[in-house]
């Protein structure tokens, strides 16, 4: 993941920070408790495609 890219991204539905997680390949943003996942090196950033995350993911 392009670290330039990493700071400018942030959660589409609340604007807030996401968390990158490279070993799940995933952009988490935590108020939301979702995970975008990482594709080809490219960030799916659509509600639709995020998986929801448990508490104990936070």
């Amino acid at each position: 993941m392009d670290a330039r890219l990493l700071e400018i991204l942030v959660c589409p539905i609340c604007k807030g920070p996401l968390d990158y997680r490279k070993a799940q390949a995933e952009l988490v943003c935590k108020p939301c408790r979702l995970a975008y996942p990482i594709k080809d090196d490219i960030p799916v950033m659509l509600e639709d495609e995020a998986r929801s995350l448990a508490a104990e993911e936070l």
